[in-house]
């Protein structure tokens, strides 16, 4: 669930307003982008949307899976907690993307806003029941599922690089790539996470991660406008890199 002290903003149910989605930023990407309009009218009449701040928490790991959410506005962290304590996150979500998705009655991870975020949430069992009656629907959620593995499987090759410079660099890389696929500018490439949620990620710690960005400023390679902005001075020294061959 959207927790109660994360929300700035609970927005009434949408299914009664007219063309709900029609000023949505992302409507061409998310999760509706492929629904007729009878599809689209029925969905917007189980929605509702969410407002969460910075650092909110969207759901928490072994908590009821009871909603899923399309992300409209700003970048989720998605992670888990390790029996000893420690973070693994396990990737950044941004508008367009869907989260919460799951196969059993809980939720497999937690997820909490890095910036000011807005999602339109479905009510899991509503949507189940509109997967029925529309396939395209449910053709759509296989997909985003596959997205989901696509990404994991992402992760588990940035983890298996050799150095922390590779894995750094790869980081960059793809965000700057899922920036393009947004519609975005290419750069600066954006860093909604601040060095730890990265080196939670990247499977490092806070202090190789400063350290690695910094040996890249200083061979000429990237630019830090500040601890939120990179950009690229050297494509091919860094795509060389990412590819173990620079």
């Amino acid at each position: 669930m959207v927790h109660p002290e994360s929300l700035r903003v609970v927005s009434q149910r949408l299914g009664a307003l007219p063309a709900p989605c029609a000023s949505c930023d992302v409507r061409e990407r998310n999760f509706c982008a492929v629904l007729e309009p009878a599809e689209m009218a029925e969905l917007t009449r189980i929605l509702t949307e969410a407002q969460v701040p910075p650092h909110g928490t969207l759901f928490r790991e072994g908590e009821p899976a009871d909603f899923v959410m399309n992300i409209t506005r700003g970048a989720v962290k998605l992670y888990k907690l390790l029996a000893d304590g420690r973070r693994q996150v396990l990737g950044f979500r941004f508008a367009g993307d869907f989260i919460g998705l799951t196969a059993g009655p809980d939720y497999g991870y937690s997820a909490e806003a890095l910036s000011e975020t807005r999602v339109c949430r479905f009510g899991r069992r509503r949507l189940d029941a509109l997967r029925e009656r529309f396939r395209r629907i449910d053709r759509r959620l296989l997909e985003l599922s596959v997205d989901e593995l696509a990404a994991t499987q992402e992760q588990l090759v940035l983890l298996g690089r050799k150095h922390a410079e590779e894995k750094l660099v790869s980081f960059l890389l793809l965000l700057g790539q899922a920036q393009v696929r947004r519609g975005e500018p290419v750069e600066p490439i954006v860093l909604p996470m601040n060095r730890s949620d990265i080196a939670d990620y990247l499977g490092l710690t806070i202090e190789t991660v400063s350290r690695t960005f910094t040996t890249l400023r200083k061979r000429g390679l990237i630019a830090l406008d500040d601890t939120t902005h990179v950009r690229v001075l050297d494509r091919a020294a860094l795509e060389a890199l990412a590819t173990g061959t620079g």
